[in-house]
């Protein structure tokens, strides 16, 4: 046991002064920064490309739950293929709309202070991810709901769900996001996007010497 402490020791001793140094209040803004622009481009890559969404069965977006009845209806009267359209309409949206998000991620991270970066740093494995979120999830809803409404506007079938749905909700059987399709995928595409990017800051601390950064290695290698 002793010669394991003697050796770990040595090799901290040996590392480099950024490596046996702890992070400050400044380090860590500029870790955070990095962390989320990291998180945010793997998450863009990933997701704002064809079959980014449709592709991916952890971030796929079906049918608001209140219409699947509406859609095996459909199926069984032989109109599959109108419901399978609207499905990849909707993920077709979400991918055009995730780009939008890294431009506000970037104005967010500049007004953080060093203190919510010193505590985020010593937070959970998602814990930058949810920061984010909070912080941006209202702004970019209004961001995205315009995109996808352009994008499902082209597929008639979405109208059509939008009217059902509208009348399911007067009589109290739907609430919130699930009110039309567009609201629906807006809600869902940012579910899928925050994922992503919890995904990437959650590799960051489990092997920030992976990263290949400086400054990540300083800040999440503690």
């Amino acid at each position: 046991m002793k010669r394991r402490h003697l050796t770990a020791a040595l090799a901290l001793a040996a590392a480099p002064a950024w490596l046996r140094a702890a992070p400050n209040e400044s380090d860590a803004a500029v870790g955070v920064r990095a962390a989320l622009e990291r998180g945010a481009l793997a998450a863009v890559q990933l997701l704002g490309r064809t079959d980014g969404f449709l592709g991916d069965p952890r971030v796929r977006i079906p049918l608001p739950q209140n219409l699947e009845r509406v859609a095996k209806l459909m199926k069984a009267t032989g109109q599959g293929k109108r419901v399978d359209e609207l499905v990849t309409a909707m993920n077709r949206a979400a991918e055009a709309a995730v780009p939008e998000a890294r431009t506000l991620f970037v104005s967010t991270v500049k007004q953080m202070s060093v203190e919510d970066a010193l505590a985020l740093v010593r937070g959970g494995p998602t814990s930058v991810t949810d920061y984010f979120s909070g912080k941006t999830r209202s702004p970019l809803s209004e961001k995205f709901l315009p995109i996808v409404a352009r994008a499902t506007e082209k597929v008639k079938l979405a109208e059509r769900y939008n009217q059902l749905a509208a009348k399911a909700a007067s009589a109290g059987l739907v609430k919130g996001d699930a009110v039309t399709v567009q609201q629906h995928v807006t809600a869902r595409a940012l579910d899928g996007l925050f994922l992503m990017i919890g995904e990437e800051e959650k590799k960051i601390r489990a092997d920030p010497l992976k990263t290949g950064s400086a400054i990540l290695r300083k800040v999440f290698g503690g």
